[in-house]
């Protein structure tokens, strides 16, 4: 209940004119969007609509103007939900009652330039939980904290921010997307009917679960190998974080529909958890000094290139091969902070393959079968060769020592 009041609270602070001098903090923001109240934010629902209407109305009140469709901070977009779960999403003409629609939340500073900038968090999250949840004791609210209400809450600080005289080098669009949890629907659905020119976009910056930076200030940034600039600047700019670079432009975040139409992008990223898609994802476990930490880092990225016009793109090596079909699953979450050779495990899931071969987490898988395993791409790529019921041994790093596992997958 403290939670719904407080949700009602600053909703209602937010319709205030938008002189009004009440300063929202990281933590008003995600506290609202992560309250029981919008259960969980799933594309298409009614928790997913309250959410996007507090993004707008952030926007309004910090003077940004709309960027969605026919001059709102909106843009819909609608789909019919998938059989296959591998199957690739069709949009869909809105008015049938069988489809589920999503809404991109988009605002704009104007400084009268010729290249956009572009600051991108997904707002979505999993509902009750069902597909992609690892909560397995039945139907619970999944407030998704770290995923994303994280994101959104630096995206709004940075909307403030970057209307500063320091700045004026380039426009800036930001986005709140919804769909991602669904396989960035949101992102993809933007670029292919942009409300800006996609010729004008100088680079795009993703923040997906930003607000669990550890004690050791490990950062994940991906995307360091799109543009020549990114490998000079992510350093320069960096005076906090143990950066965890990777080069490639594609992931499982919203930043990928951008990098796929060759513009640059970063993704920030301080790491999985053990409340990851479970109901746990609650807004008192997040870093917020960090996240200030954050903010402050990619102010001082975009301001390292403010005057240096539009910045090239380059591919980068591993994008054909990006998102193979799985059949089985390992059963672990990975660590996407390590920068080591292999596949370092975050946490092993529950009557899974991992756990029942006796993996741990701290594991650093460095064979599977014949193929080594030097990083997470490789990993994904012979895991997508067994099927249900296959066998083979997995060569783990424990400590030092190198100990040989029997695997048997079983259907993911």
């Amino acid at each position: 209940m403290k939670k719904l009041i407080l949700g009602i609270t600053l909703l209602s602070l937010i319709s205030c004119k938008k002189e009004s001098t009440f300063q929202y903090t990281m933590q008003d923001d995600v506290t609202f969007l992560a309250s029981d109240d919008l259960q969980g934010r799933k594309t298409g629902t009614e928790g997913e609509l309250k959410a996007a209407n507090y993004i707008k109305e952030r926007f309004a009140a910090l003077g940004l103007s709309p960027k969605g469709n026919e001059e709102t901070f909106f843009q819909t977009f609608s789909f019919a939900p998938k059989n296959d779960p591998h199957g690739e999403v069709r949009f869909r003409e809105s008015g049938n009652d069988s489809l589920i629609t999503g809404t991109n939340v988009i605002g704009y500073i104007d400084n009268k330039t010729s290249h956009t900038i572009v600051i991108g968090a997904h707002y979505d999250h999993l509902g009750m939980g069902g597909e992609g949840s690892l909560h397995r004791d039945g139907e619970a609210i999944h407030n998704g904290a770290d995923d994303n209400a994280s994101g959104v809450a630096v995206l709004l600080q940075l909307a403030q921010k970057l209307q500063g005289p320091s700045y004026k080098g380039n426009n800036y669009l930001f986005i709140a997307f919804s769909g991602e949890e669904m396989g960035l629907l949101g992102s993809n659905y933007f670029t292919k009917n942009a409300t800006i020119p996609l010729s004008e976009i100088n680079y795009m910056i993703n923040m997906d679960m930003v607000g669990r930076l550890n004690t050791e200030k490990a950062l994940a940034i991906h995307g360091v190998g799109t543009s020549p600039s990114w490998n000079q600047t992510v350093f320069a700019a960096n005076t906090s974080f143990e950066l965890a670079e990777h080069e490639s432009g594609v992931g499982p975040s919203d930043h990928t529909s951008f990098y796929l139409n060759d513009i640059p992008v970063l993704h920030l990223f301080t790491g999985q958890h053990d409340d990851y898609h479970k109901p746990g994802d609650d807004s008192e476990k997040l870093n917020y000094e960090g996240m200030q930490m954050i903010e402050d880092y990619i102010l001082a990225i975009i301001s390292e290139l403010d005057n240096n016009g539009k910045i090239a793109f380059t591919k980068t090596k591993d994008e054909s091969a990006v998102v193979p079909s799985f059949k089985v699953g390992l059963g672990v979450v990975p660590d996407y902070l390590f920068s080591g050779k292999g596949m370092r495990i975050d946490g092993v899931s529950d009557g899974k393959a991992a756990q029942n071969a006796g993996l741990e987490k701290g594991d650093v898988v460095i064979k599977m079968g014949d193929s080594t395993v030097v990083d997470m791409m490789s990993y994904m790529r012979v895991l997508s060769t067994f099927d249900a019921g296959d066998t083979t041994t997995i060569v783990i790093d424990r400590k030092g020592e190198n100990l040989t596992k029997e695997i048997v997958f079983i259907k993911d």
